[in-house]
Formats: structure tokens, sequence, C-alpha cells
């Protein structure tokens, strides 16, 4: 639906700068000339409004013929544009918080504001955008006093990137959570991250700390650019580091039980109690017909039915777990919880045999037999793990220093080692723990020694699972989700404000000169996927728009 253009205000209203002194030399301004009409949608009302820009007449002033715009009307509407800031803060709103889609924004506002379902996705991306940007950088004074209170806290992670596209990163301060980076890097090396950083140490604000996980290219690069901070590790990437060949034995473990059940007990625990040959539960206009209790049976021999169904079913689900590494491992978790299944089925043969019981109780032990060995050495394993984690967890403790926690740590893993050492099938998990602890061990403990400061980085990677979910909820596609992140993916990262009325306050504040240039950067970097497209219709236009540009050229 095309937008109607034609309005009619019930008020017009003239602003005049608020300017009357020249800021350089005290001389009284003059207002130079009315500028044009422009007509305006608030969420309230239509207004037709104009303004009267002063500037300083001293032909000697340095400020000579610089206007001088009225606040006031700059707070109404961004320049060459027709909404009112409300309007951008209310489609934003509705977008990020609500969670509508275009489509939903579009029809909630309708009644209230004369505008097209295009207009309010341009309006999102090309003014709501940049202006959260804006507002960003309005944060930089209060960065500055806790800079000087005791040093910023610079938290760092990165987006794991779509088949080969550009990597997107995140740097906020933890105390104010203000982004101080939000952008796409296209290398991870060293020179990358620190060209990546280096404008934050150029701001001249100390940096007491660095959270971060221990990427290779990193660790060296925040060396080179805060070469005064401490680069504190996350907690959660090293017990994940330290858990890598456990969880892959576990899976090998786990795939082998699996096969040995279904070897065993495959045939028996499939079976089912079915209307016809392959169909169970079926709805809708011809249903699958409701069971009830057959008057002819004997209840003893349907209820034995039942329970041996319900166990069934509980072996069925137990081998269609997944796992979760460091601590969730879906192989230990399979064989226990099968153990306790054979474990109940040996406890009703002793109360009363059958042989659908036996068979289940003999396959479930032929099975569980197979990978004994294996359960024993990775219980050992994955109980060094949750010890490390608890170890390293300061709650339900007293306070600790970092050389406190550390002693204790190594003191673990040497008792690790001799252990290991009695066991050899547990020496590949003791050497990996023990290197992956001294690869982190130099980042690991500055979470002791700095009050507040957290063990892990997950609420970075938290900010970009908020991000995935809101998208997804936005536009229902996966893969447009995807393409967003490419596109404005630093954008829609920023924090907004608390509610919508300081969202509006803190446009009308932005700076029209620092917003063309924000909307300037969006519009640069998504001309880089102008020719991302499908459509083999546009994607031939595109071609031949190129092709004539090309020929346009002065042969060389």
């Amino acid at each position: 639906m095309r937008t109607q253009r034609e309005l009619y205000s019930e008020k017009k209203i003239v602003y005049e700068s608020e300017w009357d002194e020249c800021t350089q030399c005290g001389q009284p301004l003059t207002s130079v000339y009315t500028s044009g009409w422009k007509t305006v949608q608030t969420m309230s009302e239509v207004i037709t409004i104009a303004q009267r820009p002063k500037c300083c007449m001293n032909a000697e002033c340095l400020g000579r013929n610089k206007l001088l715009r009225s606040v006031r009307w700059q707070q109404v509407a961004p320049i060459w544009c027709t909404y009112g800031y409300d309007v951008i803060a209310q489609i934003g709103w509705q977008r990020q918080i609500q969670r509508q889609t275009f489509s939903e924004t579009h029809l909630d506002l309708q009644g209230r504001v004369r505008l097209s379902e295009t207009q309010v996705r341009a309006l999102y991306n090309y003014r709501y955008l940049p202006l959260l940007a804006c507002h960003e950088r309005q944060q930089m004074e209060r960065l500055k006093t806790i800079a000087v209170q005791g040093g910023l806290w610079l938290s760092l992670d990165g987006l794991a990137p779509e088949g080969g596209e550009a990597q997107l990163w995140l740097v906020r301060e933890l105390q104010s959570e203000v982004t101080l980076r939000c952008g796409w890097m296209s290398q991870q090396d060293q020179s990358a991250f620190a060209n990546f950083l280096q404008p934050i140490a150029e701001l001249g604000l100390p940096v007491t700390v660095v959270m971060s996980d221990k990427q290779r290219g990193l660790v060296p690069a925040v060396a080179e650019v805060f070469s005064g901070a401490k680069h504190s590790f996350c907690q959660t990437h090293y017990l994940g580091n330290a858990a890598e060949p456990i969880s892959e034995a576990d899976e090998a473990m786990k795939i082998e039980l699996r096969q040995g059940v279904r070897q065993e007990v495959g045939t028996l625990i499939r079976q089912e109690k079915i209307e016809k040959q392959g169909v169970l539960t079926v709805t809708g206009g011809i249903p699958s017909s409701v069971t009830h209790p057959e008057a002819s049976r004997d209840p003893v021999v349907q209820e034995q039915d039942a329970i041996l169904q319900d166990l069934s079913r509980r072996i069925r689900y137990l081998l269609t777990l997944k796992g979760r590494p460091p601590f969730c491992l879906a192989g230990i978790e399979m064989f226990e919880r099968l153990s306790e299944v054979k474990d109940c089925l040996e406890r009703l043969m002793a109360h009363h045999t059958h042989p659908q019981l036996v068979q289940l109780q003999q396959g479930l032990c032929a099975a569980l037999q197979l990978v004994q060995t294996n359960y024993m050495l990775l219980r050992q394993a994955a109980d060094w793990l949750e010890q490390i984690a608890d170890l390293l967890d300061p709650a339900g403790k007293s306070v600790r220093s970092a050389a406190q926690v550390r002693k204790s740590l190594f003191a673990f893993l040497k008792k690790i080692k001799t252990i290991s050492n009695q066991q050899p099938g547990l020496q590949p998990f003791a050497q990996t723990i023990q290197k992956t602890t001294l690869s982190y061990a130099p980042g690991l403990f500055h979470c002791y020694d700095i009050p507040g400061l957290p063990r892990t980085n997950n609420a970075r990677e938290s900010d970009f699972r908020d991000l995935n979910r809101r998208l997804l909820r936005t536009t229902g596609q996966k893969g447009l989700l995807r393409r967003i992140i490419q596109r404005s993916g630093a954008w829609e990262l920023l924090h907004r404000p608390a509610s919508l009325q300081d969202t509006i306050l803190a446009f009308n504040r932005v700076a029209p000169q620092d917003f063309h240039e924000e909307r300037q950067r969006l519009r640069q970097h998504r001309d880089r996927f102008r020719l991302h497209t499908r459509s083999a219709k546009q994607s031939h236009l595109q071609l031949a728009k190129l092709e004539q540009r090309w020929a346009n050229l002065a042969p060389i």
C-alpha cells in the first residue's frame, strides 16, 4: 500500500532560535530567514513547523555566518523526516520490546499515524537504529566517571559466523553496560583484534581488566593495546575446553551403549499396542479409536502389559538423550538411568517373574556390561570436572584471594595426576585438564581479587542468544535471521533506554550531524549486501547496471 502524503495540520508553529548572544563575541544574534514549512506526524497530532535560525553579523567574529538552529524545532523530528521522534521510538519499542513483526506494527499504528508497512520498515532500519547508536555515544561522560573511580572493565565476545561471512564482535563496559564497540571483523588474528580495540585505548581512559574467552589472536592483542590491564578468562570456556576429550569419549560410549541395547532388546522395546500396523495415535476428521479396558481380558494381565509397555517406553526415551558438556554428559546419564531400569526389573522379577521382564533385564545387563569399564573411567573424569567447578565457585565459601584459589586448584591437579598414574585409562583426561589449566591460569583468578568482576563471559553470549530469539520471533525464518544479523546486527545489539518516554527524550537530544553520519555508516555497511539476492529478475537488473556503469568509464 502506498503512503498517502497529503496531510492537513490543524496548527502551524514557527520556532525561534533560543540563542540570543554569540558564544564567540557576545554580540546579539540576528534572525536570518524563516525555513520552509514541514508537516510532521506525531503519535497525537499532525503539525506544520518552521524555524528561524540566527547568526552573528559581527564581521570580526570567528563565529560569523554560523547558523544556530532552534533546539525545539530539532526535537520534534529529525531533519528531512516527516515523522516525529515519538513515532520512530514507538516503532522501535514495538519491534524490540513487544517483538512485533513489521506487519503487526503497521496494523497497530494505522489508526493513529498515516504510513505504509514499507515506511515502518524504513523508519526502523534507517532512523531508529542509527538514533540508538547516537544515544549510546551520549554515555561517554558516564564512562569517564567510572574510569576515574576505578578503571573500565571490558567484556568481549564474538558471534560465530555463518558460511564464511564476517564475525560479529561486541565490546561492553561491565559496570555501566555501555557498548563501546560492536561490529564485524573479517579476520580474527592479532593485528585485526588490535585494530578493533585500538580506538578504545585512544580514548585515554584507564582499563583495569578485560574479560573474554582465550582466543588465540585476542590474547596478544589485549596485551598490546591494554598493556596495563589484567586479562581475565571465562571459567565456563575453561571447563568446556578441559572437558573436550571427556565429552568425545562420552559420546562414543553413548553410541556403543545405544547400539548394544537395540541389538539386545530392540525388537522388544519397539512393540506398541496399535490400531493398525505402523499407525499410532491419529486425530482430525477421521481419528484413531480410543482404547478402553477389555472386559473379556484378565485385569491382572492387562496391568502387567501396561507396566511392561511403560518400561519399554522409558528405555526407548533414554536412548534419545543428548549431552551438553561440560557437565551434562549423555553417555554417563544414559548408563546410570538404564542401570536404574535394570535394578527396577530385578526387583519386579523378585516379586513376580515374567518372560518379558527376564528378556529386558538380561538384555540391559549385556548392553551395560559392554561399556562398564569406559563408564567407570568417564565417571571419575566427570567427577574431577565437577570438583574443579565447585572449587572455583565462591558460593557458600569464605572470601578467598586469587592466590588461595590458585593454590587449591593446583593442589587438586596434583591429586588428579597421582590417581591417573595408577589408572592409565584416565591419563588422557588428566593430561588435558592439566594442560588447559596451565594455559588458562594467567587469567583464571583475577575475579577473586576484583570484587564484582564476573567469573564468566556468559552475559555476552546471552546478548547474542537474546538477539537470535528476538529476530526469530519477528521474522519467523532462520535464514532471514542470519541475513539481518549480517546487515544490521551491530545496531540491533545496542542497549535501549529503560522506557518508551526515555527513548523519545534520548532521541530528540541527538545532534543532527551525528545522526546524519550514523545513517551514512549504516547505509555503507548495508551496501555490501546490495547484490545478495536470489531473484533472477533483480540479479539481471543489478548486473545490467554494473555493465552500464563500466561502459560509461573512459578508456584508460
